[in-house]
């Protein structure tokens, strides 16, 4: 596991027109995806620890911004042979024990986390109803343990998005486990 961080993202960059495949195989368009006020998306996997962890935040959140008009997408980049609990059928296992309500969705050529320029799992990418990116950063300020988390800063920067303020800043990178790129193994 190699501990890296986002790396910077203009604000402002327009949300891809691509498609991914979810765990049983239905073809889903990011923006098609995205709810009448935004999309956020996550990469993210099952093995790393950092997603472990904020996997029920990130659950929890999806249902807050699904409020909100923002739609959630998580995009595994770790489709990988050398990572079987990141496999397809990790992901169906992990969307039926997690009830996980919304797309999870197979990278596995990796093409649409560099585009994103994705850099670890958990990464977080929340673009707004006109698919610019508004922010680009953490769950909050404490990934390990829920109950240390003294500042939140994914919610707030989407109920800025939501009042049509200014993105916040700053927005600090998420950090996490590197994507597991298939030509560096």
């Amino acid at each position: 596991m190699a501990l890296v961080a986002s790396v910077h993202v203009d604000l402002g960059w327009k949300l891809p027109d691509m498609t991914l495949s979810d765990a049983e195989g239905r073809s889903i368009s990011l923006r098609a995806a995205a709810g009448e006020n935004g999309l956020l998306v996550a990469f993210t996997c099952n093995h790393c620890p950092y997603a472990i962890a904020v996997w029920p935040r990130l659950i929890r959140h999806a249902a807050t911004l699904k409020q909100m008009g923002i739609h959630t997408v998580a995009v595994n980049p770790n489709i990988h042979p050398d990572y079987l609990a990141d496999g397809i059928p990790a992901m169906q296992a992990k969307i039926a024990a997690w009830d996980i309500d919304f797309p999870y969705l197979v990278d596995d050529t990796q093409a649409v986390a560099r585009v994103f320029e994705a850099q670890c799992t958990p990464d977080l990418y929340l673009f707004d109803g006109q698919g610019r990116l508004f922010y680009h950063g953490r769950f909050d300020d404490y990934w390990k343990d829920e109950a240390k988390v003294s500042r939140e800063e994914l919610i707030p920067a989407a109920e800025l998005m939501a009042a049509g303020e200014n993105p916040p800043q700053p927005q600090h990178p998420t950090i996490g486990c590197s994507i597991k790129w298939l030509n560096e193994c």
